[in-house]
């Protein structure tokens, strides 16, 4: 990762007309108001325009007028889903639609004890984010959450390491510790190359939607992103089609589009390019590029004993069944980071102990 900047979000440019397009579609053309995932998708983008700083017409907020006003009978019905709920009356407060009912509804939250309810310590996190922004103090309650989740994200081998599951929960701790982008997180030099490692396997996998959110996680951290990935992000975000599709089962690639142009945003970028519909729109990405991740992580299982962790020994010989696509990539991926022979020696897996 490249030097760290002082902390701050930039204000995005502006682009109304798209912004208005994409609120109308999310919020009534794909689906509906009473389906989680409507719930998803509108949390998304509400919390990616409040915490990029663009500038929302509070008028292209109207087609949520509905689900505001009738938010409170919407919380007692479908409490599993408090977490979207509120962030959503937050989020939608925060652009300007209304106000009034956030702080109530967090308060409710807090007296019906939901966050106890919560059995990891991720949704924990996020919803006690949730409970600070409407006004609770609870910092006496998180009973050593915060410890927890900095000794995750400080165990960096971890993050060298295939497990697309472990990198999401790297981001988002990050995002909610930063209050996404709005207060420094205080992470570690161990959390920031964590991130890096996770950022070198999604470049490795081609995930342009993991290493979108990496970027944007360094960014709130504080850090700036190696120039070759935000590159390769900006190329991929240029490649996205929008066409119509039907109201029903919608299964696209709108989530890598939201964090693609989200990042866009944070570096002051045009965001939400192309031509909007008029109708509900579905978000697809180009065909994905050779990754060389399955093929190293193959070639370097099958040495069993004769692996090495020195990236300098096993370059060669890990990369002769490769792909000239796939190579490329590999190359851009050890050109992006001076940590690369750092990282491989993790995802190497070559301890002594048990390689006999």
């Amino acid at each position: 990762m490249s030097n760290v900047i002082p902390f701050s979000v930039p204000r995005a440019k502006s682009q109304s007309g798209q912004i208005e397009a994409l609120i109308r579609c999310f919020a009534t053309q794909r689906r509906f108001g009473d389906d989680v995932f409507w719930l998803k998708e509108n949390a998304e983008l509400l919390n990616i325009l409040y915490s990029s700083g663009l500038s929302v017409d509070p008028e292209h907020l109207a087609p949520y007028r509905s689900f505001y006003a009738s938010i409170e009978k919407r919380m007692l019905f479908f409490p599993q889903y408090y977490r979207f709920l509120l962030s959503i009356t937050q989020d939608l407060e925060a652009l300007g639609l209304a106000r009034g009912k956030a702080v109530p509804l967090a308060n409710w939250v807090d007296a019906q004890s939901l966050v106890s309810a919560e059995l990891s310590d991720l949704q924990r996190a996020e919803a006690n984010r949730l409970l600070r922004r409407g006004g609770l103090k609870i910092a006496s309650r998180e009973d050593g959450l915060n410890e927890r989740l900095h000794r995750f994200i400080n165990h960096s081998q971890t993050f060298a390491v295939p497990n697309k599951k472990a990198a999401y929960e790297l981001t988002h701790i990050v995002f909610y510790l930063s209050e996404y982008g709005h207060q420094d997180p205080k992470i570690s030099a161990a959390a920031l190359i964590s991130l890096e490692f996770a950022g070198l396997l999604a470049l490795l996998d081609q995930n342009v939607d993991l290493l979108s959110e990496i970027c944007i996680a360094m960014r709130f951290a504080g850090g700036i992103p190696p120039s070759e990935w935000e590159a390769w992000i900006a190329k991929e975000l240029g490649d996205y089609q929008i066409s119509e599709c039907p109201n029903g089962a919608v299964q696209d690639d709108y989530h890598s589009y939201f964090m693609c142009n989200w990042l866009a945003s944070l570096r002051d970028s045009p965001v939400f390019q192309g031509k909007m519909l008029a109708r509900a729109m579905s978000f697809q990405a180009a065909r994905k590029s050779a990754s060389p991740l399955r093929g190293l992580s193959e070639s370097i299982f099958k040495m069993d004993a004769h692996r090495s962790a020195e990236w300098t020994k096993m370059r060669g010989r890990v990369t002769v069944d490769l792909s000239s696509d796939a190579y490329d990539v590999l190359e851009l991926a050890e050109k992006s980071s001076p940590r690369f022979e750092e990282f491989f020696a993790g995802f190497a897996r070559s301890s002594a102990v048990l390689m006999r």
